[in-house]
C-alpha cells in the first residue's frame, strides 16, 4: 500500500490539511463593532464550515489511501479532494475579510500544498492505470 507513490502523496495531503487545526493560516487585527482592535488568528477551528471542510479533506485523503485496489474510484476521490481543498482555501480567504490589517502565516503554505499533493497522487494513479492496461494488452 505505501509502496505506491500516490499513497505517499495522499498521506502528505492528509497531514498538510490536518496542520490547519493546529497552526494559523492568517493573523492580524480586527475591529468588532466599535471596540478597539484585537489580535486574532484564523485556523481550521475558526468557523464551522472550515472545521467541516478541513475534516472532509483529511478523511477523503485517508480513505483514498486504502482504495488502492480500486484505482478509478481513487482517482475520482483525489480529484474531489482538489475541489474540496479549493473550497476550503476560499473559506479561509473569506474569513480574512473581517480583518483590518494582517498577514498570511508561514504555515499557510501547508494548506496551499494540499491540492498539489492531490494532483500528484492523481498523476501516480493514472500512471498505474496505464501500466495495468498495457500489461493486459500484452497478455
Amino acid at each position: 500500500m505505501l509502496q505506491r507513490i500516490q499513497s505517499v502523496w495522499l498521506l502528505l495531503a492528509a497531514a498538510s490539511a490536518a496542520l490547519g487545526f493546529k497552526f494559523s493560516f492568517y493573523s492580524g487585527a480586527f475591529v468588532k463593532m466599535g471596540s478597539p482592535e484585537a489580535y486574532a488568528t484564523i485556523t481550521a477551528t475558526s468557523s464551522i464550515p472550515l472545521v467541516i471542510g478541513t475534516t472532509a479533506v483529511v478523511v477523503l485523503a485517508l480513505i483514498s489511501i486504502f482504495l488502492y485496489k480500486n484505482r478509478p474510484l481513487q482517482l475520482k476521490l483525489s480529484l474531489a479532494g482538489v475541489a474540496m481543498q479549493s473550497l476550503v482555501l476560499f473559506l479561509y480567504y473569506n474569513e480574512t475579510s473581517g480583518f483590518v490589517k494582517g498577514t498570511l502565516s508561514f504555515t499557510a503554505i501547508a494548506q496551499a500544498l494540499v491540492p498539489i499533493f492531490f494532483l500528484l497522487a492523481a498523476k501516480g494513479i493514472r500512471s498505474d492505470e496505464k501500466i495495468i492496461k498495457e500489461s493486459n494488452r500484452l497478455r
